[in-house]
């Protein structure tokens, strides 16, 4: 299926990779605002073993335009789907988009804006650096430390390490994919720690968040924390 909408100013095209896991009502609302991004883009839809009616909705979208769309049989995490569908890009630029409306696609282009411009191989979009709403201190507090942890180990200067909002270039992800390990959330950390270590530059750019509260399905925990923790040891010192 050929990438859908407007070019870009240099002709570059955009993958949206959208790992999808219970996500039933918010998915149409945050795929409708990913399409009207004026970009040429396709978007890669990944349900991760969802029950809530989830599945069945994407199977809605298997025909929709400039959107793919890919199942695992079982919950494996946000790593394992964004594995999934990082194997199946085809743009020049590739984006992580989480499925749950925390995050603003109206960011899109000036996220993408440092790579077109050659001034970056990876963008993070900082939550840090915009005005975002916290629903507890508690994850902030945790992103905080987590952060600063990642820096020290990684020689990083960084807000926001494990911001949902990840900009690559094709290459870098692709070069990186079959040495991901990290199923669940620590995929983040792993992803930092592995792109610095490789020696790629990194730019962050301020972005919109609101967020969610467990009541509302918010899926990390405290046992994520703990195994990000772990994963900034491994993966800043070994593969």
């Amino acid at each position: 299926m050929p990438i859908a909408n407007l070019s870009s100013s240099n002709g570059a095209t955009l993958s949206v990779v959208i790992p999808v896991f219970n996500e039933q009502r918010t998915l149409l609302d945050t795929l409708a605002r990913v399409e009207t991004i004026p970009l040429a883009k396709e978007i890669i839809l990944v349900d991760d073993g969802s029950s809530d009616g989830t599945r069945e909705l994407l199977k809605s979208l298997e025909d929709r335009s400039g959107v793919r769309v890919f199942y695992h049989d079982v919950n494996q995490g946000k790593g394992a789907a964004l594995r999934t569908g990082i194997r199946q890009v085809r743009g020049d630029v590739v984006l992580f988009q989480d499925a749950d409306q925390e995050y603003d696609p109206s960011d899109i282009p000036s996220l993408m804006q440092p790579i077109l411009d050659g001034k970056a191989d990876v963008v993070l979009g900082s939550r840090l650096l915009g005005n975002p709403t916290w629903h507890s201190p508690v994850n902030y507090l945790s992103n905080r430390v987590l952060t600063l942890f990642s820096n020290l180990m990684s020689n990083v200067r960084l807000t926001d390490m494990e911001t949902g909002y990840k900009v690559f270039r094709r290459e870098v992800l692709q070069d990186m994919v079959g040495v991901l390990k990290e199923n669940r959330f620590g995929i983040e950390p792993e992803l930092i720690a592995k792109i610095a270590r490789r020696g790629h530059r990194i730019a962050e750019v301020p972005i919109k968040y609101t967020a969610r509260s467990r009541a509302q399905g918010k899926k990390i925990g405290w046992k994520d924390g703990l195994r990000a923790l772990w994963c900034i040891v491994r993966y800043s010192r070994w593969d």
